[in-house]
């Protein structure tokens, strides 16, 4: 049974009650990789010295035991096949030092799980990243309206009177193909990371104006989506549609605002020559050969022969965490041949599955599969109320490591650190003790 959590004023509770502005800072502070991973660790270093400070102390712990126990379960999960795959990496210096850091997303995770410990702390942080989400959208039809972002443009400003250069340099401004953001031209994730929180938005949309809010909302996001040209992110966003909607407006219902949504994308393919661009690179792969495929891949099946390459020659562990740059030369099926992507080896596999057999081998599939099943076992036992809580980060959740997409790099710091973020949202907020 769940380990009650103290009422206001007692240690465990004020020992938390700024893990949700924490929670919240990371997350908006995203578009900033340096200053995010920086607000990451002194989380981290917080969460883990309060709950040693309160253990030794015997008081009341901020986590209940279900809480804890999941959330450092999800990180083991994740943290194990690296550790593994660290014993004979092409490059085991980078790898274990690599290993050794990824040790902070365990307070890390125990931060944000008592983010959402308790009604008070897990409103806050939920409205908080809807709130987020929902500028940052904004903001993206700004820079379709406007042709650039006010927010990142703000920021660059920012970084121009610090420092006498900008966030991102003319090459990266003049090469960026799609609508990039807040995160800028230089990080082209804004379509990912938009989809992946887009669950948020949409369930407070939802509780706060119900079925017309969902649906003004879900239009305004998915425009902001298909201008920003990630295929990847209409799949994900797709399957948030189909999940969130689904209860809300029915089987008809969904049915019709998808189709209106469908014609309206249409429309907007035909007035951007970017997602025109790349409608018709996806068309290529029904030409039905192996280069029209690669084509329509951006380089992708080139990609995934020499993730199999690494496979078969180290199926056990792998060739190490974000090892697949340093592997990819002697993989690569077509070395002769100018790469789609341009001039470099291939950094990730982009594709989860991929990802992990090729970097941690069958023994880290099998970790993160032995941690996924845990985390489908506690949602099946849990209550209808705690799912009911927990719904915005599960779906974000399952989204994000949806199996059959493209990603991004997992054992990255950006993309793990908010994989991570939304595993701990989800484990703290279905098994919190709401109890009094």
């Amino acid at each position: 049974m769940a380990e009650p959590v103290k009422a206001p004023g007692s240690p465990g509770f004020r020992a938390g009650r700024w893990a949700p502005w924490w929670v919240i800072a990371f997350v908006a502070l995203l578009p900033l990789p340096g200053v995010a991973e920086t607000v990451l660790g002194l989380g981290a270093i917080y969460a883990a010295a309060r709950m040693v400070q309160l253990r030794l102390q015997g008081k009341q712990r901020m986590l209940s035991s279900p809480a804890w126990a999941l959330t450092s379960i999800l990180f083991l999960g994740y943290w194990l096949p690296q550790a593994f795959s660290a014993f004979d990496a092409i490059d085991p210096g980078t790898a274990w030092r690599k290993t050794a850091a990824g040790l902070r997303y365990l307070p890390f995770m125990w931060l944000v799980a008592i983010a959402v410990a308790t009604p008070e702390r897990r409103a806050l942080t939920l409205k908080g990243i809807a709130l987020i989400t929902g500028v940052w959208a904004l903001d993206g039809l700004a820079q379709a309206v406007l042709g650039t972002s006010p927010l990142f443009w703000s920021m660059d400003q920012l970084k121009w009177a610090i420092s006498g250069h900008g966030l991102c340099s003319p090459a990266e401004m003049a090469a960026a193909d799609r609508l990039s953001g807040v995160l800028g031209p230089c990080n082209l994730k804004f379509g990912q990371v938009l989809a992946s929180l887009s669950p948020f938005l949409l369930f407070a949309a939802a509780a706060r104006f119900g079925r017309w809010g969902w649906m003004l909302v879900a239009a305004a996001v998915g425009v902001v989506l298909v201008l920003a040209g990630s295929r990847a992110a209409w799949l994900t966003y797709a399957l948030v549609l189909v999940f969130s909607g689904w209860r809300l407006l029915g089987a008809r219902g969904l049915l019709a605002c998808l189709a209106v949504g469908l014609v309206a994308a249409v429309a907007l393919a035909a007035g951007s020559h970017q997602v025109r661009d790349r409608l018709e690179r996806t068309a290529m792969a029904w030409e039905g050969e192996s280069d029209g495929v690669n084509q329509a891949l951006s380089g992708r099946a080139q990609i995934w022969a020499a993730a199999g390459c690494m496979i078969e020659q180290h199926p056990i562990n792998g060739v190490g965490a974000r090892g697949f740059r340093d592997a990819y030369p002697d993989c690569n099926p077509r070395p002769e041949e100018q790469e789609v992507w341009g001039a470099g080896p291939a950094l990730h596999a982009h594709q989860i599955l991929l990802e992990i057999l090729a970097e941690t081998g069958v023994l880290g599939l099998l970790l993160w599969l032995a941690a996924a099943a845990q985390a489908w076992r506690a949602w099946r036992f849990a209550p209808l109320p705690a799912r009911e809580r927990a719904r915005p980060a599960m779906l974000a959740l399952a989204v994000t490591v949806f199996p059959f997409n493209t990603h991004l790099a997992f054992y990255s710091t950006f993309w793990g650190g908010l994989t991570l973020l939304l595993a701990a949202l989800y484990a703290g907020s279905l098994l919190a003790s709401d109890d009094p």
